[in-house]
């Protein structure tokens, strides 16, 4: 698994949404995504007993809204200082769709990394290959 450079801002950026605006049950996870003009894009999930949207998918929302239709690095972090927390298999899926040369900060606690989101899906089925063009 190939590894890079972590974006110790977005870390920040995600944690102090995490910790500021993650209150109770409904909002339990903070994400935090770079567009490629380098703007950072915030979020928090809307749990719900139905299946809310993780944090992760709120963010890609809240990034179109903006404009910020690139995103380079994203990271999910937990409320009650959980620290950094891998994306769900669901969350893994969408990402790569929509932005298949994203890269994913994930690992434990002290120790977080990054890795392409096409490392956390291997040999997967890419939605959007359905997409291209014919040569």
């Amino acid at each position: 698994m190939q590894t890079y450079d972590v974006d110790q801002e977005l870390v920040a950026a995600a944690t102090a949404v995490a910790r500021t605006r993650c209150r109770g049950d409904n909002h339990t996870m903070a994400a935090a995504a770079r567009a490629s003009d380098g703007r950072i894009i915030t979020a928090v999930n809307a749990y719900h007993f139905t299946g809310g949207p993780c944090a992760e998918l709120v963010l890609i929302g809240t990034a179109a809204a903006q404009g910020a239709h690139d995103l380079r690095t994203i990271v999910a972090v937990g409320d009650r200082d959980r620290g950094v927390v891998p994306p769900c298999g669901r969350c893994r899926q969408v990402l790569l769709d929509y932005f298949p040369h994203l890269d994913v900060i994930v690992g434990p606690g002290a120790h977080p990394r990054t890795v392409p989101v096409t490392d956390l899906l291997p040999d997967t089925y890419i939605w959007a290959d359905h997409q291209l063009d014919e040569p």
